[in-house]
């Protein structure tokens, strides 16, 4: 039985442990796994929805079947049919809601950094119907973009709902997108990955199990659907020679490059747009313009697309169909996506990498035939590279791959240049095309997730241990007078009170101490607030949370086996000590001098 802290203490705050995962968790999980039920069936009805609309839009029947705008007889207006499409998701944003242009992840990471997660209610359906429509009038888009924002968006409603706390409704927001990208793609690992690196900015048991029990249950979800096989399917691959996987890593680099030009490409033209003398209400229908055009010329670029990455990995698509096939779908792409309509990134990106990667292997094939290097390698490769390098999400690219094709030969491969592409990515650009729209409206976003320096460092590590203490029975001016002449000690901004047995009463700053009138009180009538202490097992982590917390400097330090016998102090003085150390390692560690390093 744990000692009683008697009655003067009774009620003090003490810092507990941090606890890794508690029944809350469970409830969070929950909620997680039904909010990746609706993502998941979200994800079905999209699907349909713009079925619906591509077979009403291109070919004039009513069915929700799930095909490609490619095989239209509609001639030159075809051209008109983007830009009905485009005018449509305009007058949506202008009147429904702006937040509905784009593609999605980065307005959810907005909402995650800036507003505590909480995305507006409307957004949950008026973003999937917005894509429906851009989608299925040709836009070159994939629905995976949408569906993830919309399944973020179901996530912070229900965290609105219930009254759940910032943290909890960004674990529930990243449920549902991660649960979104599972529905989409069946790669349940690579969504957990994309939600860990985009959107919690933290690795932490109590979000990252809701956050895979919603990809898990998305993606079963998604089996009862439309069955078990790979998105991407692909003949079996042979196993690359090191020489070939060198090549593949040197690929993996020209594309991240590459990637770097495309985020450059996909913010030239929304600047463009912003420069226009007209509302942003019609840039969809102007860029419209653009996909339509390329459309007629090149149907296969409108749509998702998701036929055409399959053709590309599998080698089907080669040579110059493949160039122009790409080529242009990435100027539809880029000007659409600037224009600020709806629609998603990833299916574009995919396209456009895979046919990078294609040619770089086709070209490695006709240079130096002994490479041995296999262009449906080289196409996935490229295809993983260009999510690496534009996104930075490098685990969930490599994962990626593998899930949408199972072809575990091609994991080594993806791993050399998924990786070169974003360490050339890293190097050449300061922001991904995730982060670069909201870096540009001042929010910061981190990808650098370390351990807490203080929840490496107990208390009794470094808390004071020669206290200097004050007895409950003197009085107020004879305190005052020992703080005046200045002996050793007096210089403390705070001190603890004791009792004739030395045990804890409270805690007095100088400032309780000179605010006094009365120098005959005593300073057991001064304590009056509730203490706060610290056990020498804590970490400086909760020593800091406390002294946030209760609006404090300086905590008492005990022992849970005598709880009110002070053994030591702890200020924030020590805290700003501690990370002095931490910077002075890092110093060292980089072999640059302290004195005159600048830290960022």
């Amino acid at each position: 039985m744990a000692p009683s802290l008697g009655p003067t203490l009774e009620a003090a705050r003490v810092s507990p442990h941090a606890t890794v995962v508690d029944r809350r968790v469970l409830f969070i999980s929950g909620l997680a796994v039904v909010i990746a039920l609706a993502s998941g069936l979200v994800a079905q009805v999209l699907t349909r929805l713009i079925g619906l609309v591509t077979n009403v839009a291109f070919y004039g029947r009513v069915s929700s079947s799930f095909t490609s705008p490619a095989g239209n007889h509609l001639g030159l207006w075809v051209v008109l049919v983007p830009v009905v499409g485009g005018l449509i998701v305009g007058v949506m944003a202008r009147f429904g809601s702006k937040a509905i242009r784009g593609h999605g992840i980065p307005e959810a990471m907005e909402q995650v950094l800036t507003n505590k997660s909480r995305i507006p209610a409307r957004l949950t359906f008026l973003k999937p119907l917005s894509a429906a429509i851009s989608i299925g009038t040709g836009g070159p888009f994939g629905a995976e973009g949408p569906i993830i924002a919309t399944g973020g968006a179901l996530g912070s409603l229900v965290g609105q709902l219930l009254k759940t706390s910032a943290i909890e409704r960004k674990t529930l927001l990243s449920s549902g997108a991660a649960a979104g990208m599972a529905a989409t793609f069946g790669s349940p690992v690579s969504a957990v990955l994309l939600a860990v690196e985009l959107l919690l900015f933290e690795y932490r048991p109590r979000s990252l199990i809701p956050v895979a029990l919603a990809a898990a249950t998305a993606t079963a979800l998604r089996i009862a659907f439309s069955g078990s096989a790979p998105i991407f399917a692909m003949p079996d691959l042979v196993q690359p020679s090191g020489a070939a996987l060198a090549a593949y890593i040197l690929m993996g680099a020209l594309v991240g490059v590459a990637s770097v030009g495309v985020t450059r490409a996909v913010y030239a033209v929304e600047d463009g747009f912003e420069r226009l003398p007209i509302h942003w209400m019609w840039w969809p229908a102007l860029g419209a313009i653009v996909v339509g055009v390329v459309g007629y010329f090149a149907p296969r670029t409108m749509g998702v697309g998701y036929d055409n990455i399959e053709q590309i990995v599998s080698g089907v698509v080669v040579g110059r169909t493949l160039i122009i096939l790409c080529s242009l779908k990435f100027v539809s792409w880029v000007v659409s996506l600037g224009s600020g309509t709806s629609g998603g990134t990833l299916a574009p990106l995919f396209t456009v990498g895979g046919g990078i990667g294609s040619i770089l292997g086709a070209l490695a094939t006709l240079l130096v035939p002994s490479l041995g290097v296999d262009v449906r390698i080289a196409a996935l490769v490229g295809m993983a590279a260009m999510f690496a390098g534009a996104s930075r999400a490098l685990l969930a690219s490599v994962v990626f791959a593998f899930e949408t094709t199972r072809q575990p030969i091609g994991l080594l491969p993806l791993l050399g240049g998924c990786t070169s592409a974003f360490l050339l990515s890293c190097l050449l650009m300061r922001n991904s095309i995730m982060t670069e729209k909201i870096a540009r409206r001042g929010v910061r976003v981190l990808g650098e997730y370390t351990v807490d320096f203080l929840d490496q460092i107990h208390v009794r590590d470094i808390a004071l241990r020669r206290v200097v203490t004050v007895r409950a029975e003197e009085t107020v001016g004879a305190v005052l007078a020992w703080i005046e002449s200045g002996v050793e000690g007096t210089s403390h901004q705070g001190f603890p009170v004791v009792d004739q047995e030395g045990q804890l009463v409270g805690v007095l700053t100088r400032r309780d101490l000179f605010s006094q009138a009365q120098p005959e009180s005593s300073l057991r009538e001064l304590v009056t607030r509730k203490t706060t202490i610290i056990y020498d097992d804590n970490t400086l982590r909760d020593a800091a949370d406390s002294m946030a917390r209760e609006r404090i400097g300086r905590l008492p330090v005990v022992s849970r086996a005598e709880p009110r016998t002070v053994i030591g102090i702890v200020t924030r003085s020590d805290l700003v000590e501690a990370h002095v150390g931490r910077l002075q390692d890092q110093h060292l560690e980089q072999g640059i001098d302290g004195r005159r390093a600048t830290i960022n």
